[in-house]
């Protein structure tokens, strides 16, 4: 098993700890449903690094747009669970190197926080929070897989010009962001506004402002080209 270190977890990071020390999946999960003993297991690496010029930030991913499932969603690297994987904390390195080309000796993971169940998918997921203390280049490994990989600043996830509730076509509203030129929603959305909020980095919002989501992401596209264009 991996072990966790949390000691070494810089002062900028431990009120995001102390925050999770007593949470529960339903504290940090809509769906609020008993992970299955079945279920496919995975884990996603919640990856905080500090950069001089912007301060605290998390490591991103956008999905490729040809796959077949969640096609150019935002999530943390992760991925599912590998019989040889040790433990959560092994998957979600491994799948984290895969996806984005990051070194896992830079990464001192610092807690797993409660099994989630994500019914559509069926998997249950375990996040794994770790503090990026020697980063490195990343980059979109395998481009079938991975569009896009970016190091987001918390200031920039926390500033409420960047925050609103998404209405996805299903009927599912819940927190999302408008940062990098991605609309960050769903199960990864969810989980960051918690931890913002449990980690004392949130700043009051419009929760009432409510986008459907097709017309976010074509606001953030149109975005995307008037800077190429200009």
């Amino acid at each position: 098993m991996t072990r966790l270190r949390p000691e070494r977890a810089p002062d900028w990071l431990r009120p995001v700890l102390d925050g999770i020390r007593d949470v529960d999946a339903a504290t940090l999960s809509r769906h609020g449903i008993p992970p299955p003993a079945d279920g496919r297991r995975s884990a996603v690496l919640i990856l905080f690094g500090h950069d001089a010029e912007h301060g605290p930030d998390v490591l991103l991913t956008e999905r490729a747009s040809t796959l077949r499932s969640h096609a150019g969603q935002v999530s943390f690297p992760g991925g599912r669970t590998d019989p040889g994987d040790a433990d959560a904390v092994a998957t979600a390195l491994r799948e984290a190197e895969e996806e984005t080309g990051l070194v896992p000796d830079g990464v001192v993971p610092l807690a797993v926080l409660p099994d989630l169940f994500i019914p559509p998918t069926g998997y249950v997921v375990a996040p794994v929070i770790a503090h990026w203390a020697d980063p490195t280049a990343v980059h979109a490994v395998d481009p079938s897989e991975t569009a896009t990989v970016v190091r987001v600043p918390v200031a920039t996830l926390a500033d409420p010009v960047n925050r609103f509730q998404v209405r996805h076509p299903s009927g599912y509203v819940g927190p999302a962001f408008s940062v990098a030129g991605l609309i960050v929603w769903g199960f990864t959305g969810g989980l960051l506004s918690t931890l913002l909020h449990l980690g004392g980095w949130e700043r009051p919002w419009n929760a009432s402002r409510v986008r459907d989501l097709d017309e976010a992401w074509a606001a953030v596209r149109a975005e995307g080209r008037e800077v190429a264009e200009s």
